[in-house]
């Protein structure tokens, strides 16, 4: 990334400053009640909001949403937003999309939480089995939560203490995800709260597509399960290189490691996620965010010989508590809606419009990139797309690192919000939905034209 004392992704670094500044003013002017009812903070909160991260967008503070819907949301001044965060993919599938709606509606009244199996769960065990290929599945409330018991799982069946993940990944918050590689050594990841434990002693981890590497660590023999996600996307989204997931998959087996593919975010990339999509042969499997349409759900699957291998540990354990599974996950209402969204949301129909939409975004981005002579690039898996502010493609968790440039992606994200157009805050990660417009995508090409020449050429243009 071409960073230096006087610029950032290119751009002068004072330049930032005043358009970051100018956007602020603009955000402020167009948020009055906002302010007034939460700009201040919300009472009772910690830091003002109800989830920490909430401080996290660009904005000098979060507006209060006043209704969601589709691919549209609107905010308590009036003001109109095109979605492509869609909540960082848990409404991937639009906001309220009516089968969920009409789900969500009908359980209402027949109780949501019983810790028994619904008529509901016949369906989606069929439909998880048909969708995603694995023949064995279970019901969690997050993807942090299926992570967490996946890797359980592959401890037990294994026999193995340690698990591998890739530089930069992230999994929710399994604690054993949250080591780094500094200067070739693991450390875990700074800025950990609470952390007592050295996470190092429970995990290896390497860089995505070095193989190399990736053979050296499972020599050990100790590593239990390699978890990954088929391309990076908590970071700077990181393609695979060609061979990579074959070799992986090929790699794990002559180890006895097992291999996890978390889809969590690639599920973008059609209904069956990147795994079917690219004929990928996972031991473990979990998808979580989008798979209930929005109602807090995740799912983990995984094979007939992890099935057996874990009815043998099973038979030999003591009774009592496995370390798996919360009191509400599986509830019957999350089963509702994980139905309703397998059926009616995740088609193949869905699926091809999401794909041509955004890869119209993704060359309307790059055309922007080009026009401006900026050494930036656009890149895509699927419904998701992401601007990255340096040269690409990039290789690893290392280069995608060193590719964030915080400040300059802080303005792009507040100049294209105060435009009615909202990315995620993490990262420059846009969705196209099921209920995205060409014209929604038109309007976000435009005013990421408009946020680049303000920020290449100072040319204000602040709404």
């Amino acid at each position: 990334m071409p960073v230096n004392q006087e610029t950032l992704g290119g751009i002068p670094l004072q330049r930032i400053v005043e358009v970051f500044e100018a956007e602020c003013s603009s955000y402020v002017s167009l948020h009055p009640r906002s302010l007034a009812l939460a700009g201040h903070g919300i009472a009772g909160f910690y830091q003002g909001v109800p989830m920490h991260w909430m401080r996290d967008w660009s904005m000098p503070f979060p507006f209060l949403v006043e209704s969601a819907h589709g691919a549209v949301l609107h905010d308590v001044d009036g003001n109109e937003y095109a979605d492509f965060c869609l909540g960082d993919t848990g409404a991937m599938l639009g906001h309220s999309p009516p089968p969920v709606v009409e789900a969500i509606e009908r359980q209402a009244g027949r109780g949501l939480t019983c810790m028994l199996p619904t008529e509901d769960a016949i369906a989606v065990g069929r439909l998880l089995e048909e969708r995603f290929g694995l023949p064995h599945w279970q019901v969690a409330t997050t993807a942090t939560d299926a992570n967490r018991f996946a890797l359980r799982v592959a401890r037990a069946v294994t026999g193995r203490p340690k698990i591998l993940v890739f530089n930069g990944c992230y999994h929710g918050t399994v604690d054993e995800t949250f080591v780094r590689l500094v200067d070739g050594c693991a450390v875990n990841r700074s800025g950990l709260l609470g952390q007592v434990a050295d996470l190092t002693q429970l995990a290896r981890v390497v860089e995505f597509n070095d193989l190399a590497a990736l053979r050296a660590a499972l020599a050990h023999d100790d590593v239990a399960c390699v978890i990954a996600e088929p391309v990076m996307t908590n970071s700077c989204m990181v393609l695979p290189e060609p061979g990579f997931h074959a070799e992986l998959r090929r790699l794990t087996r002559e180890a006895g490691t097992l291999l996890l593919i978390d889809e969590t975010h690639t599920i973008s990339t059609g209904p069956g996620g990147y795994t079917r999509a690219h004929g990928l042969e996972p031991d473990l499997f979990v998808v979580g965010k989008p798979v209930a349409g929005g109602v807090p759900a995740s799912v983990w699957g995984f094979t007939d010989e992890v099935a057996q291998r874990l009815n043998a540990v099973r038979s030999q354990t003591p009774p009592g508590h496995s370390g798996m599974g919360t009191t509400l996950s599986a509830n019957a209402l999350s089963l509702a809606a994980m139905r309703a969204t397998l059926e009616h949301l995740m088609t193949a129909e869905a699926y091809a419009h999401m794909e041509s939409l955004a890869g119209t975004l993704a060359a309307g981005l790059q055309a922007v990139v080009g026009q401006y002579g900026l050494a930036w690039h656009v890149v895509r898996v699927g419904a998701r797309v992401e601007f990255i502010c340096a040269p690409g493609p990039l290789r690893n968790g290392t280069a995608a690192e060193a590719a964030h440039a915080p400040a300059l992606e802080q303005a792009l994200h507040l100049a294209l919000l105060n435009r009615g157009c909202l990315i995620a805050p993490f990262h420059n990660m846009m969705l196209v939905s099921p209920a995205t417009t060409a014209r929604q995508v038109e309007s976000l090409c435009m005013a990421f034209e408009a946020a680049v020449a303000s920020l290449a050429l100072g040319r204000f243009d602040v709404p």
